[in-house]
C-alpha cells in the first residue's frame, strides 16, 4: 500500500509549480519507464505492477526505491485511464550547453500549447537527430506527463531549452538561417536545404507571433491540393524537416 504522503508528492507532480518546486517529473507507461531506465537521466522512484516487474529482471537501477502495486493502485497515482506496467518518479535533467544553430540544425516552437503536439515535436525532433528544441517561454511545458507519453521515449534523448524567443533567435549569428512556415514563402519541395541553423514553428491556430516572424531569414511554403485549412504543426514540422534531410 502507497503511503498517503508518497500518493501527495506524486499527485502533486501532475502540476508545473510542484514539478518546478521538486525539480521532478512522472514517467508512466511501461514503454516510456523502461526508456528512462536505460537512459542517463535518474530515477528518483518506481512503481510497478507484478506482471511488470517480472518482466523487466534487473533493469531497475541499484538503490532506487520501488513498490510493487496493483493496476488499481497504480492508476489511481498517474494521468492515464488505464496503466498496468508501471510509473517513475524522475530527476528534471540539468540544462545542457544551448549549441550553436551555424553547424547543427534546432527545432524552436512558438507558442505550442498543446501537450500531445509538443511531445510529438520532440519526438520528430529525435527521428531526425535535431540537436534539441528551443521552446518559447509561453509553450507548454515539456516536463508535463501528457508531453512525456507523447515523446514515445525521445524525452531522455532530446534536450529541451525554454528561452524568451525572439530575444533569443535575435541574438543568433547572421551566419544562422532562420526558417519559418508562411503560405507566401517559397516551395519547400523545389528547394535545396542544408540542415543547419533554426526551423521555427508556431501554433496552428495563430502562427508565429509577428516579433518572432520578423526574425525568420526564410519562409518555407507546404504546398497542397485540397480545401483543409491548415495542418497540425507536428505534421508541418515533419514535412518541413524531411526536406532538410533528403539526403539521407
Amino acid at each position: 500500500m502507497v503511503s498517503k504522503a508518497v500518493v501527495k508528492y506524486v499527485h502533486s507532480l501532475q502540476q508545473k509549480k510542484y514539478r518546478l518546486r521538486h525539480g521532478a517529473f512522472l514517467v508512466e507507461g511501461g514503454k516510456s519507464v523502461r526508456e528512462l531506465l536505460s537512459s542517463g537521466l535518474l530515477t528518483e522512484r518506481l512503481f510497478l505492477t507484478a506482471e511488470f516487474a517480472a518482466k523487466i529482471g534487473q533493469e531497475a537501477p541499484a538503490g532506487v526505491p520501488m513498490e510493487v502495486v496493483s493496476e488499481a493502485e497504480l492508476t489511481q497515482l498517474g494521468t492515464l485511464a488505464t496503466n498496468n506496467t508501471a510509473l517513475a518518479v524522475a530527476r528534471i535533467p540539468a540544462e545542457k550547453p544551448l549549441p550553436a544553430a551555424t553547424d547543427t540544425l534546432l527545432l524552436a516552437l512558438d507558442e505550442v500549447r498543446d501537450p500531445g503536439n509538443l511531445g510529438t515535436l520532440i519526438r520528430l525532433a529525435d527521428w531526425y537527430g535535431l540537436a534539441g528544441v528551443v521552446c518559447s517561454e509561453t509553450c507548454t511545458d515539456a516536463w508535463n506527463p501528457k508531453t512525456v507519453a507523447a515523446t514515445m521515449g525521445s524525452f531522455t534523448r532530446v534536450p529541451v531549452w525554454q528561452r524568451e524567443l525572439p530575444a533569443w533567435l535575435a541574438s543568433l549569428p547572421t551566419a544562422a538561417p532562420i526558417y519559418g512556415a508562411d503560405l507566401a514563402g517559397d516551395n519547400v519541395h523545389r528547394l535545396t536545404l542544408a540542415p543547419s541553423g533554426v526551423l521555427v514553428m508556431g501554433s496552428e491556430s495563430h502562427g508565429l507571433r509577428t516579433e518572432v516572424h520578423q526574425c525568420l531569414t526564410r519562409r518555407l511554403h507546404i504546398p497542397g491540393r485540397g480545401q483543409a485549412e491548415s495542418l497540425n504543426v507536428a505534421i508541418s514540422a515533419g514535412i518541413l524537416l524531411d526536406n532538410f534531410f533528403r539526403q539521407l
